[in-house]
């Protein structure tokens, strides 16, 4: 009697982990990690090519924000998914907006040409 009981006992407890840890994952649930992308680029003067240092780029809405380096390349990490508006400002040239940027899961690189305000 006392193992059977034992054997009940344990059977319940089994079947109430297995039944509490779903071994699948569960898509869109509060559990999955969102999937997050870096987002880079070039920003290069729109009449030479030439690349810019020192361009701030930034994701409006966004606290993203970074600067290009000695070859004009930018790198943000830790985008999720999503359109985006993108805002390159530089001195003496005018702002660039790019304007319902797609960020997707892939790659995603961009040319940025900005162009002088005289």
């Amino acid at each position: 009697m006392k193992k059977t009981i034992l054997t009940i006992a344990i059977s319940l407890i089994i079947g109430w982990t297995i039944a509490g840890n779903d071994l699948t994952p569960a898509s869109g649930s509060a559990n999955s990690p969102v999937m997050s992308v870096t987002l880079k680029g070039q920003v290069v003067d729109f009449n030479s090519g030439e690349s810019l240092t020192g361009v701030e780029v930034t994701i409006e809405g966004t606290d993203a924000k970074t600067y290009t380096d000695f070859d004009g390349n930018f790198e943000i990490k830790d985008v999720k998914p999503g359109n985006y508006n993108l805002i390159a400002s530089y001195i003496s040239y005018k702002n660039s907006l790019l304007e319902n940027y797609t960020v997707s899961g892939v790659e995603n690189n961009i040319e940025i040409k900005l162009q002088s305000s005289n």
